[in-house]
């Protein structure tokens, strides 16, 4: 969803009230590519209203209301951008990073590339049941990050492979999430056969699944995917690079 509210702000027009990114276009294109439901939608922006994410456009319309994302929140997303290409120039020594630091005005044609990439692919739309359990729950995504970044790479072909989480009271604090609630989601993984403890449970070494770690890493590839493809359409060859 926040790709989608990012695309629909990039590409508004202030000019075309239809081209604005208001909370009803935005509730409508979340529902029509079945990213979520309208009230879910609705949710979201609220949310990003209330930590500041997004913000009323000053002086806009006050019966439509646009919206824009804050400052502080395109910082952000750049650095996510940065991030996605320094990882593609590490896989194929590439130079992607220094091209796009050279043009960083080109972030408003990259990232709704980047959007409708993400919203065309099956993997990412449709990840496996594992992977699908995570990312519905806050901050779902930066759990699994975390899990996946303690793995030794040595020990990737592993059936059980071992992550640095023990404790899910420490590991809940860290990510700022209910003990509970990410529990209740450790557990359903568990008995799934997607997670588990070499030893007492909750007091040893949580492991992960092989399966449950190529389903992570299969939609980070296909998103790395989408990220470079949108670069290509930005920067061509003929501009310089590989």
């Amino acid at each position: 969803m926040a790709h989608v509210g990012l695309s629909m702000h990039f590409r508004r027009d202030p000019n075309n009230r239809r081209k604005e990114l208001t909370v009803s276009r935005f509730t409508e294109v979340v529902h029509k590519n079945a990213v979520a439901s309208r009230n879910t939608a609705d949710a979201f922006i609220k949310e990003m209203l209330h930590y500041n994410i997004a913000e009323y456009v000053a002086g806009g319309d006050g019966r439509t209301h646009p919206l824009q994302p804050t400052a502080a929140t395109i910082e952000r997303f750049t650095g996510w951008v940065t991030a996605h290409l320094r990882t593609l120039d590490h896989i194929d020594g590439g130079d992607r990073l220094g091209r796009y630091l050279e043009r960083p005005d080109m972030l408003a044609t990259l990232q709704p590339l980047i959007a409708d990439g993400l919203l065309a692919s099956k993997p990412v739309r449709e990840p496996n049941q594992t992977f699908s359990l995570f990312i519905w729950l806050n901050n779902g995504g930066i759990v699994m990050d975390w899990l996946m970044s303690g793995i030794d790479p040595d020990h990737a072909g592993l059936e059980r492979i071992p992550t640095s989480v023990v404790s899910i009271g420490d590991f809940a604090k860290w990510l700022k999430l209910s003990r509970t609630h990410l529990g209740r989601k450790l557990r359903t993984a568990e008995e799934l056969g997607s997670i588990g403890w070499l030893g007492q449970r909750g007091h040893s070494v949580m492991w992960v699944s092989h399966g449950f770690y190529e389903e992570y890493m299969t939609v980070q590839a296909a998103k790395l995917a989408v990220v470079d493809n949108a670069f290509k359409a930005c920067f061509p060859p003929s501009q310089g690079g590989d």
